[in-house]
């Protein structure tokens, strides 16, 4: 017995040290990384956002950006907003549960809650339509907006978004682990600060690759954010989440009649870029997508220029996107970063894509 309590004793011991490494780490994360914008209260639920006001001499309309999993806003605003300033008004914001903005009261738990509280805040801030952006997840809520607030969009560009339903919907085992009740807090505050802050390099590499990850990207976009529990459960939620919710939206994608370009690179490592970006192209009418080769999951630090050229493709303005994306490759047709070390998703069988 004695035996029995000393090892019950070490385990209670273990996982007390790890929740104080991990509230001592969410401390340590939150004083480098505090809040750079304002806050709202929507829904009940605290958003942190920057809102560019509209210049004067504006040749764009507005434009709303909406981030992916593991990000918030700085993530787009960084590479984005210098290429945009004095050009439009611009909305970046911590999507809920992200960066610094709160969860809410259960009002916000997926791609169209989201939506709804963007709505919400862009009508707090006097913004009747925009140009909405969508990286990854992002895409999701952005094909939300598209189809269930057809009066807020002028446009849709989407950067590697993740919309469709995929083979077997599965996900990485930590995000299905977290989400499980008790077990998931469980390990949300003990293991996921100590683990995620050893892998992050790692797994931003191959967020890029085939490009090279910046050198200050994670420390400038405040990535590790996502870190503290209560973030990575949400996120958590988030990406576990989006199959069953893909699989009830996508069939209604057909009723998005904004204009629409969809940027993607063939070497995307982290989303099926065939199953999602092909997608959107067969069932938006109209819709342009821009197939970039040797280009992975970050369009909008690796082809930031084209990016804004999606933009004003969408805002009405005479672009050749095709001849922009050509442009690109030329830059980075040669990157082969950490090739052995990220592997290229698997295309699924046709077969086995959603029609």
């Amino acid at each position: 017995m004695s035996l029995i309590y000393a090892m019950l004793a070490f385990l209670m011991a273990l996982v007390f040290g790890l929740v104080g490494v991990t509230r001592a780490g969410s401390w340590l994360i939150e004083r480098r990384n505090p809040s750079i914008g304002e806050f709202a209260d929507i829904g009940g639920a605290r958003i942190h956002y920057v809102h560019v006001p509209a210049p004067a001499n504006a040749d764009l309309p507005p434009i709303v950006f909406i981030h992916g999993a593991s990000a918030n806003l700085r993530d787009q605003m960084l590479p984005l907003r210098p290429l945009l300033e004095g050009r439009a008004e611009m909305l970046f914001f911590d999507r809920p549960g992200f960066g610094w903005s709160e969860r809410g009261p259960g009002n916000n738990e997926d791609p169209s809650a989201q939506a709804n509280t963007i709505v919400a805040l862009m009508d707090r801030l006097g913004i009747k339509k925009a140009v909405i952006v969508g990286h990854s997840f992002g895409g999701a809520v952005t094909t939300a907006l598209g189809r269930e607030h057809p009066d807020k969009t002028l446009g849709l560009v989407f950067l590697a978004p993740a919309t469709h339903p995929w083979p077997g919907g599965a996900t990485s085992w930590y995000y299905d682990l977290t989400t499980i009740p008790v077990l998931g807090w469980l390990f949300s505050e003990t293991l996921t600060y100590p683990a995620g802050a050893l892998r992050m390099a790692d797994a931003t590499t191959c967020v890029f690759s085939p490009n090279k990850a910046p050198d200050n990207y994670l420390a400038a976009a405040a990535i590790s954010l996502v870190l503290r529990p209560s973030a990575f459960r949400d996120n958590a939620t988030d990406v576990a989440g989006l199959y069953r919710y893909a699989v009830g939206a996508a069939p209604h994608y057909t009723e998005i009649k904004a204009p629409t370009v969809v940027i993607s690179g063939d070497r995307d490592k982290v989303v099926y870029a065939h199953i999602h970006s092909i997608g959107l192209k067969r069932d938006i009418s109209g819709a342009e997508l821009v197939w970039v080769h040797n280009l992975g999951h970050k369009p909008d630090w690796i082809a930031p220029d084209l990016v804004v050229g999606a933009i004003e493709r969408v805002a009405g303005k005479t672009v050749d996107l095709q001849a922009m994306a050509k442009a690109v490759e030329a830059r980075i047709a040669n990157d082969a970063y950490d090739a052995g070390k990220c592997a290229d998703i698997k295309v699924p069988e046709a077969k086995l894509a959603p029609t």
